[in-house]
């Protein structure tokens, strides 16, 4: 995943017993698949409500405010491009998109070989010296993810014994 990416490992919702829980039941990866499909709804969730997984909004766009919609929604592609790997102690989630990293983050953006950048809002031109994407924390773990993730190892756990 060349975009952005978390990496959620067992001993982040069961604790320092994952060693054990692992010798005692083998592989993990399909409770960690689990988790990842858990998480990529938590993740659509967010688009859906405009929050990162605090439950903070997300600062509206410039896009959504002057044309209406949602902010980081005005395609989907983003949204869609989520997903997860799962291993035997932990689950990846991301995206490989080369525009998902300062969503997450945040970015100063700067033209590289023109003058300004040009884009088009609201069915105008604008040409800016560079343009500040605040966050918009859309991966990441909340408290009912963790909460959940423990709640899919435990009930695997008692099914594999």
């Amino acid at each position: 995943m060349a975009g952005i990416s978390i990496t959620v490992s067992g001993d982040e919702f069961v604790g320092r017993g994952l060693d054990g829980l692992i010798a005692r039941t083998g592989d993990l990866t399909p409770a960690m698949d689990m988790i990842g499909t858990m998480l990529d709804t938590s993740v659509d969730h967010r688009f859906e409500t405009e929050t990162d997984p605090d439950g903070q909004p997300w600062p509206k766009s410039i896009r959504a405010l002057s044309e209406g919609g949602q902010t980081l929604t005005d395609r989907r592609h983003l949204r869609g491009s989520i997903t997860h790997e799962a291993g035997p102690t932990s689950v990846r989630q991301g995206t490989n998109l080369i525009y998902a990293r300062p969503h997450q983050l945040g970015a100063l953006i700067k033209p590289k070989a023109a003058k300004a950048l040009t884009f088009r809002i609201g069915g105008r031109t604008v040409q800016v010296q560079q343009v500040t994407i605040p966050a918009r924390p859309y991966l990441g773990l909340s408290a009912e993810d963790r909460t959940e993730a423990g709640e899919i190892i435990a009930d695997w756990v008692t099914g594999a014994l």
